[in-house]
């Protein structure tokens, strides 16, 4: 089902790229609530960070538990991800952000780190909560929300699972469904800006991880890449075991995944983000039965500030997200 989004920009800010480097700005949201950090061992030998909220660990071990995935070189101190953590435990919830490999101030052990479609390690994480449901510290229901490349992934991850996982309903975020689209997308206008800035982050990552000698891609091209499909044709495609850029846009695009999700799932998209175009929003005929596909025509990316004041700006998503979520968290268990 397509729906169109109830939300409206704040009038002080209906820019699409105002809206989505605003959030950014260190005083839009000021609170840094205090976490605990969890290694997570990973099968294959390598290891992640998942981050709990530590006010949550006050509450019953039934309590509903949100998974949050961050987005591109997000993490836990990411605004959206500090904002939605807050407004979960109002609502008496716990939550935490599991962090994808080397992400979040966290070396991996692996040569590697993540990209678009790596689902295994949220399946893991899943599986290995609900391994031990008597346990008091996750014994309550699961849900799940995804940020940009964080909705990518759990998108696709639904898709994958169809009815096997412990998710009783999930909500993405501008999700870049077509990776492909987005790639194009931000080689276009001042979107290359974001391009440029992330591009400057990912190198950096590498840099820390790997050099010309141990790098097991082609170091010299990887540092002179300019957009992100060189970058994922030469860095993220042989990292990963992918046969180039084109395979792995081609087999980690979450629209792909729609028609197979099995539980109710919630995605919010903007038609004016400048990480896509338009053309990312599929037909209706691509959803399954379970998505909801809410399209807006402003909020940018991961935006959507819909009031308040420069220095005290209200947000659509935190009360839009958990409201998706809140009847399937309260019912009984699958």
């Amino acid at each position: 089902m397509i729906i169109e989004s109830e939300f409206t920009p704040a009038r002080w800010l209906k820019n699409r790229h105002a809206q989505t480097i605003y959030p950014a700005l260190p005083w839009t949201w000021r609170s840094y609530p205090a976490l605990r950090r969890q290694e997570l061992e990973l099968p294959d030998g390598d290891i992640t960070a998942v981050d709990w909220l530590v006010a949550g660990d006050n509450l019953a071990g039934t309590a509903p538990l949100l998974v949050i995935l961050h987005g591109l070189e997000g993490s836990a101190e990411s605004s959206y991800a500090r904002m939605l953590m807050e407004a979960a435990l109002k609502l008496g919830w716990r939550s935490c952000v599991l962090h994808f490999r080397d992400c979040g101030d966290y070396r991996n052990r692996l040569p590697r780190r993540y990209h678009a479609g790596e689902t295994n390690d949220l399946r893991y994480f899943l599986e290995h909560l609900h391994k031990y449901p008597e346990s008091a510290e996750n014994a309550g229901p699961v849900v799940a929300v995804g940020y940009s490349l964080g909705g990518n992934v759990l998108l696709k991850y639904l898709g994958e699972s169809e009815d096997d996982t412990p998710l009783r309903a999930a909500t993405a975020v501008c999700v870049p469904l077509n990776l492909h689209e987005c790639a194009g997308a931000l080689e276009q206008g001042f979107s290359k800006v974001y391009q440029r800035y992330l591009l400057k982050r990912m190198k950096q990552s590498m840099k820390r991880k790997f050099d010309r000698h141990t790098a097991a891609f082609d170091w010299d091209r990887a540092m002179r890449s300019r957009t992100f499909a060189e970058f994922d044709d030469w860095v993220t495609a042989p990292l990963h075991g992918f046969d180039g850029m084109q395979d792995y846009y081609d087999r980690c695009s979450s629209v792909k995944f729609l028609k197979g999700i099995e539980r109710p799932t919630l995605i919010v998209n903007a038609l004016d983000d400048p990480f896509m175009t338009p053309e990312v929003i599929p037909s209706e005929d691509q959803l399954s039965a379970q998505v909801t596909l809410e399209v807006a025509t402003a909020g940018g990316h991961v935006g959507f500030i819909n009031g308040g004041t420069p220095w005290n700006p209200t947000f659509y998503l935190p009360e839009r997200i958990l409201g998706f979520l809140q009847p399937y968290a309260a019912m009984p268990g699958l």
